[in-house]
């Protein structure tokens, strides 16, 4: 009886749905290319669509197994377009002495539809926000500008984020 009792526990936990991140591929099997053509940029700083649309590439291309295409066509499976919305920096902290910004904060909005060849959606977020923070340099003979590092690090953390929401089907 004890024997039974433990083996269906056993196949009771087996079955628990649990699954490792990176393994529960939520798109349809038939897709195996995808084209991301440059995001499209509706903010003022400049070629920020640049630095995401690379980061999404080379994401894709390190973690995944499709083939990634730079422009639509009949060639691609589906298509991942994306739209930068806004981006802005806003201090966050002030030198006391000075009254100088110690730490920026750089927000960036965006929206992003993945649609197969027939048009039919299937993932979209048309609400992505992402922030970064940076450090202002105060000495002026090592000033470094921050903010190109901290719309790197966000297109990073973007890119990983993007991906992982497309194959985990969030």
């Amino acid at each position: 009886m004890k024997g039974c009792c433990f083996l269906w526990l056993a196949l009771l936990l087996a079955g628990c749905g649990y699954h490792t991140t990176g393994h529960a591929v939520q798109l349809p099997e038939n897709v195996k290319t995808i084209a991301v053509p440059a995001f499209v940029n509706e903010s003022s700083t400049y070629r920020i669509e640049q630095l995401l649309t690379s980061s999404v590439v080379r994401e894709f291309t390190t973690r995944t197994h499709y083939r990634i295409l730079n422009s639509p066509g009949g060639d691609a499976d589906a298509t991942l377009r994306g739209t930068v919305l806004s981006t802005s920096a806003s201090p966050l902290t002030y030198n006391s002495t000075t009254g100088q910004a110690a730490s920026v904060l750089v927000v960036v909005s965006l929206k992003v539809s993945l649609t197969d060849r027939n048009g039919r959606v299937l993932y979209q977020n048309p609400s992505y926000l992402f922030r970064e923070q940076y450090e202002v340099s105060q000495d002026l003979a090592s000033f470094f500008e921050e903010d190109s590092p901290a719309f790197r690090r966000l297109s990073q953390d973007f890119a990983r984020t993007l991906v992982s929401n497309i194959l985990e089907g969030f």
